[in-house]
């Protein structure tokens, strides 16, 4: 299996990274970010894409890849409704277009987040603005498209990319809310699940992430 990744440098996407690079069914990860990400291992490459509404112009390189999985993002803190829709939204669009046409045989998997507003009408402006690239995504003509609603995650061992205040939760929050927690090795494992098994319905809460996880 052949899988293309963006968000190496954030928590979610390098815990998927390590999970990926250590199962036998893949092959290849190609890292697709704005900057470097140091780590060496015979399964990874790296394309440094500068501005993501330009992937067009790496069409070649982008061939030949049987998944995606976008773990790229950003807060919405600070940030007014225009602007987290351009990164969020249109970006992230317009990236999954692109591999549409150069791979439509391909799964592509999004993390939005929990209370994700599939309806993009809340008031939430986050939730609004997720859900509204959650139902454009699903239009898209790939093989399988799931979008991940991940709760609390547990970094996996050997992460580097986890901000200090997170650290003093990791082993109090999934006592106290098993439920909505998970760990990053688990959200790895449904991403790859999605690939070789597929799952019943495009959008996965915690629950659902779990489940796929399982052998």
């Amino acid at each position: 299996m052949k899988i293309i990744l963006t968000g190496a440098t954030g928590m979610v996407g390098e815990g998927v990274l390590l999970t990926c690079l250590e199962h036998p069914l893949v092959t290849e990860i190609l890292i697709v970010g704005r900057g470097h990400y140091e780590l060496q291992h015979p399964k990874l490459k790296e394309l440094i894409v500068p501005d993501f509404m330009q992937i067009g112009k790496f069409s070649d390189q982008l061939q030949g890849y049987d998944a995606c999985f976008f773990c790229a993002g950003v807060s919405s803190v600070g940030m007014n409704e225009e602007k987290y829709t351009q990164i969020t939204y249109t970006t992230t669009l317009h990236f999954a277009q692109t591999l549409s046409i150069i791979n439509p045989h391909m799964v592509f998997n999004y993390v939005t987040g929990r209370y994700t507003d599939g309806t993009a009408k809340g008031r939430i402006m986050w939730a609004r603005v997720k859900g509204k690239t959650e139902n454009a995504l699903q239009q898209l003509p790939f093989r399988g498209q799931y979008n991940f609603r991940p709760g609390f995650m547990k970094p996996v061992k050997g992460q580097k990319n986890v901000k200090s205040f997170f650290k003093p939760l990791i082993l109090i929050f999934p006592l106290l809310f098993p439920k909505k927690s998970l760990t990053l090795q688990q959200v790895g494992l449904a991403m790859i699940h999605s690939v070789t098994r597929g799952y019943n319905k495009p959008v996965l809460e915690v629950t659902d992430i779990a489940q796929l996880s399982g052998n």
